[in-house]
């Protein structure tokens, strides 16, 4: 097989060199930004009048031809690229000299594989932002939605994994919203670094010919170019970068698959996850596992190793280009299709799950999570906190010793254990009562909640 670069050497590679160092197993997936990267790097070569027109317009036509080729060869579910290449970036020259013959061997003047091959990788990596942010941003529309109707039910809010204080589910899945809207931003700003050209960099130095890097990176959609050759063709921050983001998606949505896990057990049962995303057992025939909220929690490990793996790759890295560097695809490209999976399955996960309200609201019974409320009634009464916090804990105390909730409590029972209790005592306890006193800007109470979903409404219709 004829290299791209073999003019200078005796010996055919080594067959065992070849598989070691070949990509296109990997690569092949960006065919089609190369392409689009070589279109616009040939139109600029010909208005530079570095290659004749002619020969540019010829080399535009055999790509676009190629690229029809190569869709329709993969619509038919067969592989148009030879297992055997070397990477993408030499099958599509070799494809393009099929088709047009020796003038193909222009387009690569005053370019290098090095800018060519960061420059496809920015192209596919602001693809793929563009179409993650969009699944975010339509699971935060859902969220909306589930919350504008959640409002009024109540359901335990916990700390170490113990009832805490009631909090509404429009509170609970609002505060997913939010990870997810730091989440777009973190995307938004990663976009704009990633949205740099490198191409024209050359090797490493830049190259004496006149090229305009301006034209093609409009053409490309870019920003600007890159502002220094050696850096452009050795930077891999934004891959890392990506998987640094995708890692704390992953962390998000983990978050949310265990809980979603644990409020489908019988002893929450808060949540009923639907048989489209659910499996049973080889074994036990009334099983019914949440197996894909537990691989969406488990697949997060793969997302932080490709993270790790990125950052010891270009670890100690002297400038410049580097063939290690071949490897950040194999990070990247587990990153960005384990994220995307998995936002889309837990998206899928919580909009065919049936909520079981009255279980949420069960569960509430009698499990102390209004007793601050009782200290915080005593203070407004003129009793100090720390007296009222020993107040209200004896009342806990006390209905522990009788069996009983705070809710389930008569007057002279409250008043029996400090004359301070009064009858307003009776409605302020009640779970739907005690979340609704929490009106603070961000609260749980029903009023600061519908705020909250204006603002996030607001929020993400500008984005």
């Amino acid at each position: 097989m004829t290299k791209l670069w073999g003019g200078a050497f005796d010996k055919e590679t080594d067959r065992e060199v070849e598989v070691f160092t070949a990509s296109i197993g990997l690569d092949e997936r960006l065919w089609e930004v190369d392409i689009q990267g070589s279109i616009a790097h040939a139109r600029m070569l010909g208005n530079q009048g570095i290659i004749g027109k002619s020969d540019a317009s010829l080399i535009i036509e055999g790509l676009n031809g190629v690229k029809g080729d190569i869709q329709a060869s993969l619509e038919k579910g067969v592989s148009p690229f030879d297992p055997k290449a070397e990477d993408i970036h030499s099958e599509i020259e070799k494809f393009l000299t099929q088709k047009i013959g020796a003038v193909a061997g222009r387009l690569h003047t005053a370019r290098s594989r090095n800018d060519q091959v960061v420059t496809d990788v920015r192209l596919y990596l602001r693809a793929e932002i563009e179409k993650l942010d969009y699944e975010l941003k339509g699971f935060q529309a859902w969220i909306l939605k589930k919350a504008e109707t959640s409002t009024e039910v109540v359901l335990p809010g916990l700390t170490h994994t113990q009832h805490a204080q009631p909090v509404s589910l429009a509170h609970h899945l609002l505060a997913y919203f939010w990870m997810f809207s730091r989440d777009r931003s973190r995307l938004a700003d990663l976009k704009k670094r990633v949205n740099k050209m490198p191409l024209g960099s050359a090797a490493l130095a830049g190259t004496p010919f006149p090229l305009d890097r301006n034209q093609t990176s409009t053409e490309l959609g870019f920003s600007e170019p890159t502002e220094n050759s050696l850096d452009a063709v050795s930077d891999r921050d934004f891959v890392i970068e990506y998987l640094s983001a995708a890692s704390i998606i992953m962390m998000h949505l983990s978050r949310w698959a265990d809980e979603l896990i644990l409020w489908s057990t019988p002893e929450f049962g808060f949540v009923k996850l639907d048989d489209s995303v659910t499996t049973g057992s080889s074994i036990m025939p009334q099983k019914k596992n949440p197996d894909v909220a537990e691989l969406v929690r488990g697949k997060v490990g793969r997302v932080y190793g490709a993270l790790m793996g990125a950052l010891t790759l270009m670890k100690a890295l002297p400038l410049s280009y580097h063939r290690d560097m071949q490897e950040d695809k194999t990070f990247l490209f587990e990153g960005v299709d384990t994220t995307l999976s998995s936002v889309r399955l837990m998206h899928l996960i919580l909009r065919t799950a049936a909520f079981r309200t009255e279980r949420m609201a069960s569960s509430l019974k009698s499990d102390f999570s209004n007793a601050t409320d009782l200290a915080d009634f005593l203070v407004t009464q003129g009793m100090p906190f720390r007296e009222a916090h020993e107040v209200s804990g004896r009342t806990v105390k006390f209905c522990v010793q009788n069996k009983k909730g705070i809710e389930d409590l008569s007057l002279k029972e409250l008043q029996s254990i400090h004359p301070l209790y009064t009858e307003k005592v009776i409605e302020l306890v009640k779970h739907v009562s005690v979340m609704n006193a929490r009106k603070s800007e961000g609260g749980t109470g029903t009023a600061a909640v519908l705020e909250q979903i204006k603002k996030a409404e607001a929020g993400l219709s500008y984005n």
